[in-house]
């Protein structure tokens, strides 16, 4: 039995286009406290932008948030994941990346976001119905 990343990842995440300024891009990671915004070009997914973004690109660039616009700081290529893959894929994929944070995309659509903390949340869950699978595998009633 699979643990599909539709089932963990977060269903709201918060946008912004890529044309908008950092200074917006910044007000909407205060706002939201998640630690990433999705960037959008014309309402499709193109990149995302962490606070780690903010913090190398701007920050210590000494840039000026109110001048750059978020295209200028995008991480893209965007590194997506179907929603019926597999949870442990995702994790792989965070791993193999070295990333955090993974947007669920299916057919061009943006469907959510699957994030390291999700999956370490939902952890203890998914070893306990893993160990379940396993033990009901190894020991069919019947």
């Amino acid at each position: 039995m699979s643990y599909y990343v539709k089932d963990y990842m977060d269903k709201e995440f918060p946008t912004i286009e890529v044309e908008a300024m950092v200074v917006d891009a910044a007000k909407i990671l205060d706002k939201e406290k998640k630690g990433y915004v999705i960037v959008l070009d014309k309402g499709k997914p193109y990149g995302i932008v962490t606070e780690w973004d903010l913090v190398s690109k701007v920050i210590a660039a000494e840039k000026d948030p109110k001048k750059l616009t978020v295209k200028e700081i995008v991480s893209t290529p965007l590194i997506t994941i179907d929603p019926d893959l597999d949870l442990l894929k995702a994790s792989e994929l965070m791993q193999t990346k070295d990333i955090k944070r993974i947007p669920v995309v299916k057919s061009g659509v943006l469907y959510g976001v699957v994030t390291a903390t999700n999956i370490a949340q939902k952890c203890g869950e998914y070893v306990n119905k893993s160990v379940k699978d396993i033990l009901r595998w190894s020991f069919p009633i019947g």
